[in-house]
């Protein structure tokens, strides 16, 4: 399917990552798996072909692309598998925080290396205990002088043990009668003294991305490595959330496509009872029905991304849509793994590796009941 808003610059840009794909990460990817880390060689090749942050201004090393780009290659790393969404962390989601929040001299210092691949990113929102309800974490940064002190915990952080830049959501006004008032974001570069990592967390699914817990401990964080003003983090988080969620349900979207074709493939060349299953009623209503869903999921997703691309306001529907598409696409991989039988619960099979990562999607970026509620306010109830 041709999506309305590419164009044929962006789908040579996809042959172009497809085939370097195919080269430096498939070959790779069970490997990754099992060693539960992408390596920063892949990072840094992914920077050299200008894979990396494609839309950050050319200023600061980017290629100054619309976000056109961004899609295809988000799209193009879900094929490959869901472990990758590290990289559609760094370039989409952390990265757009520093390009929209920070001075010129924080883009000069930090945004050339990320473009490069050399410095990887991560945001350390969530904390052993506050998730979805941001206003309530209780990282604190003190400011002394010409730094802040900061202590707190974080958990499950995406890139977490690679990170070389992480930005920290903190209370740098625990006092504030409005708690969402008092919370800043600082960033915390790899070798700060009272910075350090705590265990990469074993997850069910997405084994090659790391995902770890972060401490601070008297954390010495430079007063210049303050991203925007003080007082105003949640509601950067809250402008940025848009784009995150958007992403995660680009990735849910290409998955479900991915486990609809890998089961059509494999239907067709199963056989029981004399005949390719492909030819039952039950396996055909099964795929029909699964199809059908996902072509709905795709026209509505692709009318979101060519409204978020125009800057418009699509906080709803793009709720909507990480709501709707994570769940259509763990009902997609529970079907599929069933219509492979046995052999969709071997690990040699790719929907096996489907099956346990998508279940996640419903979860991070706002877990799916907060995007019901953000929809019931938004709808006026």
């Amino acid at each position: 399917m041709r999506h309305p808003y590419l164009k044929e610059e962006h789908e040579i840009f996809r042959r172009s990552l497809s085939k370097f794909l195919n080269k430096e990460c498939s070959p790779h990817y069970e490997r990754w798996e099992k060693e539960r880390i992408i390596p920063r060689s892949f990072w840094r090749k992914m920077g050299k072909e200008g894979f990396l942050c494609p839309d950050v201004e050319e200023a600061f090393g980017g290629s100054s692309a619309d976000w056109g780009f961004s899609v295809v290659i988000n799209e193009e790393l879900e094929k490959v598998g869901s472990s990758l969404i590290g990289i559609s962390l760094h370039s989409d989601i952390v990265v757009p925080y520093i390009t929209a929040y920070g001075s010129e001299e924080q883009k000069r210092r930090w945004l050339p290396k990320c473009v490069t691949g050399e410095w990887i990113t991560s945001i350390a929102m969530t904390e052993p205990g506050a998730g979805s309800d941001l206003a309530s974490i209780e990282t604190t940064a003190r400011l002394e002088g010409d730094h802040y002190v900061l202590n707190g915990q974080k958990t499950f952080i995406t890139n977490g043990i690679l990170a070389d830049l992480v930005i920290v959501a903190c209370k740098t006004n625990p006092f504030v009668e409005q708690k969402h008032k008092g919370i800043s974001l600082l960033v915390v570069e790899r070798d700060i003294p009272g910075f350090s990592r705590g265990r990469k967390l074993n997850k069910v699914g997405l084994h090659a991305q790391d995902t770890a817990e972060l401490i601070f401990e008297d954390c010495i964080v430079p007063k210049e490595n303050l991203l925007g003003d003080e007082g105003k983090g949640f509601s950067y988080m809250m402008e940025k959330l848009q784009q995150e969620r958007l992403i995660v349900a680009i990735a849910a979207q290409v998955s479900a496509e991915k486990m609809l074709q890998l089961t059509i493939d494999y239907v067709k060349s199963r056989k029981a009872f004399g005949k390719s299953i492909s030819q039952f009623q039950n396996t055909q209503f099964k795929l029909v029905e699964m199809a059908t869903d996902i072509e709905m999921g795709r026209s509505f997703l692709d009318q979101l991304i060519g409204e978020h691309i125009e800057g418009r306001d699509i906080v709803t529907k793009v709720s909507m849509a990480k709501w709707k598409l994570t769940e259509m696409a763990r009902n997609v991989a529970v079907i599929c793994m069933q219509l492979h039988g046995g052999y969709g619960y071997m690990e040699e099979y790719e929907i096996a590796r489907r099956y346990r990562d998508i279940p996640v999607a419903s979860i991070y970026a706002g877990t799916n009941e907060i995007m019901k509620s953000i929809i019931a306010k938004n709808l006026g109830l």
